[in-house]
């Protein structure tokens, strides 16, 4: 099948350059269209997947700096508020109030909830 589509390309393009004609076949053309298709059909795919991680990467990162100003925040034996780094729909909810027991769970809709901390 692959060899004939080629052949016929190739005797299109033949007889245009006999009688002096310029351009794309519509065969040529569907083709091309085919082919752009079928690589969206992959790419979209692929880059919601991407997207996706990309959200779930940013909330493990933020998951992990509430621990770690949590934890510092229990060192100085002040109060553990982590409230400022929760955004875009993050939300961060602190168990133990040592250093030892500290466990920070981020949480976002869509996305995986994820856990730092030396306490989890």
């Amino acid at each position: 099948m692959r060899a004939a589509i080629q052949n016929y390309i190739r005797a299109e393009r033949d007889r245009r350059e006999e009688n002096d004609e310029k351009g794309f076949s519509l065969i040529e053309l569907i083709v091309v269209v085919v082919i752009l298709g079928i690589l969206a059909a992959i790419a979209i795919p692929v880059f919601m997947g991407i997207q996706g991680q990309a959200q779930e990467n940013s909330l493990k990162a933020t998951t992990s700096s509430a621990a770690s100003q949590a934890v510092s925040q229990a060192a100085m034996k002040s109060k553990i508020d982590v409230s400022k780094l929760a955004t875009d729909g993050v939300t961060l909810t602190v168990a133990g109030t040592t250093i030892d027991n500290i466990c920070v769970t981020g949480t976002k809709a869509g996305v995986t909830t994820q856990t730092a901390g030396p306490g989890c």
